[in-house]
C-alpha cells in the first residue's frame, strides 16, 4: 500500500494539521517510460506555504484534494525505462508518497559516494544553490565589503554566510537563538552574530555588528528584522531577496512595507526578488563549484532530521517555528513501505 499527504483545505493564518490529509492507495504498476521510486528523504521548505494559497505567484498553487509535491531523493524499486534500474538512487520534485509512479525525466540521478543522499536537498541541492545564485549573481560580493544574512542559521542562510566568506567578505548573521548565534561563528565561520530576539534594540546591536555599514543583506526572513538591517545600507547596497517568513502566515498584502523605498533611494540600492527556477539553464554551473567547495573543506552544513513519513506535516510546521537548525528534513525508516 502506498502512503499519501495531500491539501486538505487553504490555510487562513498558519497552517494546522486539519490541513493535511492522509491517504492509502495501491501502489500503480509503471506503464512504458516510467519508473517507481520509493522515497527515503523528504525536504520540507517555507516556500510550500506560499503554494497552498489559490493566488498568483511564480508557481502554481497546490490543488485541494492532490498530493503535496516537493524535493525527494528516493530509490528506484521498479523500472520500466533503459534510463534506470532496481537500485539507482535519484532525486526529483515529486509527490508526498512513499512510493512515486513518474516518467524516467522527472528524476535525475544521483551518487551517494559522492555525498551522502541528504546533500542532495540540501548544500548541493535546491538550498546551495539558491544560495550560490542570490549571493553571486544578485549580490555580487566584493572582498573587504560587509554581508548581513537574515535567518542566517537556516539551510539557504548558512551556505550563504560561507560563500560570502570564500569571497573574502566580512559576515553578519541574524539568527533566532543563542545556539544558532554561537554555531554561526564557531562552525560556519561567520565574523559575527545578533540573536534578533534578545538583542532588544536590533538595529543597535546590528550596527555594533557592522561599523561599516551594510553593503550586501541576504534576506530570508522580511519583518522587522529587515527594516533594521535597511537603515544600515551603505550607496549602491545589493540586496538579494530569496524569502519573506516571517509574512508567509499573513493574509495576502498585509505585510507591505513602504518604509524602506525612501532608503532604497537614498542610498542608489538595488533589491531584487529571484526563485531557483530563474537559473534553470546554470544548475550545472552551480552544483560543480559547490561540490567543489564541498570536497575542499570550505563548506560546511547542518541538518535537522525528522524521521517517519506520517511526521512530515510536523516537519513542515516547525520551519516557521525556527526550531530547525539547517536544512529540514524527513527520513523514511527502513520498516516503512
Amino acid at each position: 500500500m502506498n502512503k499519501i499527504i495531500t491539501l486538505r483545505s487553504r490555510p487562513q493564518g498558519w497552517p494546522t494539521d486539519e490541513t493535511f490529509e492522509f491517504k492509502e492507495a495501491q501502489v500503480e504498476s509503471p506503464a512504458e517510460g516510467q519508473i517507481v521510486v520509493r522515497s527515503l528523504y523528504f525536504s520540507v521548505d517555507p516556500y510550500m506555504r506560499g503554494r497552498m494559497n489559490d493566488s498568483k505567484s511564480y508557481i502554481p498553487p497546490y490543488q485541494l484534494g492532490e498530493a503535496i509535491v516537493g524535493g525527494i531523493v528516493g530509490e528506484v524499486t521498479e523500472s520500466r525505462s533503459e534510463a534506470y534500474n532496481p537500485g539507482d538512487k535519484v532525486m526529483g520534485y515529486l509527490g508526498w508518497k512513499l512510493y512515486n509512479v513518474v516518467d524516467a525525466a522527472a528524476v535525475r540521478r544521483i551518487d551517494e559516494n559522492l555525498a551522502p543522499l541528504s546533500a542532495y536537498l540540501s548544500v548541493i541541492g535546491m538550498t546551495g544553490l539558491t544560495a550560490y545564485f542570490g549571493l553571486m549573481d544578485i549580490g555580487k560580493p566584493k572582498a573587504g565589503e560587509t554581508i548581513v544574512v537574515s535567518g542566517a542559521a537556516g539551510a539557504v542562510g548558512s551556505i550563504v554566510g560561507q560563500i560570502a566568506k570564500i569571497q573574502g567578505a566580512r559576515v553578519v548573521g541574524i539568527a533566532g537563538s543563542d545556539e544558532k548565534v554561537k554555531l554561526l561563528t564557531d562552525k560556519f565561520g561567520f565574523d559575527a552574530a545578533v540573536n534578533y530576539k534578545t538583542a532588544g534594540d536590533l538595529k543597535a546591536a546590528i550596527a555594533e555588528a557592522c561599523p561599516n555599514g551594510v553593503d550586501v543583506y541576504f534576506d530570508n526572513v522580511g519583518g522587522d528584522v529587515t527594516d533594521a538591517v535597511m537603515s544600515l545600507l551603505n550607496d549602491y547596497a545589493r540586496i538579494p531577496l530569496c524569502g519573506a517568513i516571517s509574512a508567509y502566515n499573513m493574509e495576502e498584502g498585509a505585510d507591505l512595507r513602504p518604509s524602506i523605498l525612501t532608503k532604497l533611494i537614498k542610498t542608489r540600492s538595488m533589491i531584487k526578488g529571484f526563485v531557483l527556477s530563474d537559473y534553470t539553464d546554470r544548475l550545472e554551473e552551480g552544483a560543480k563549484q559547490l561540490g567543489q567547495w564541498l570536497s575542499e573543506g570550505k563548506l560546511k552544513y547542518e541538518e535537522t532530521i525528522i524521521e517517519g513519513f506520517d511526521r512530515i506535516p510536523e516537519a513542515f510546521l516547525e520551519l516557521f517555528k525556527g526550531t530547525n537548525v539547517g536544512k529540514m528534513l524527513v527520513k523514511i525508516t527502513p520498516d516503512e513501505g
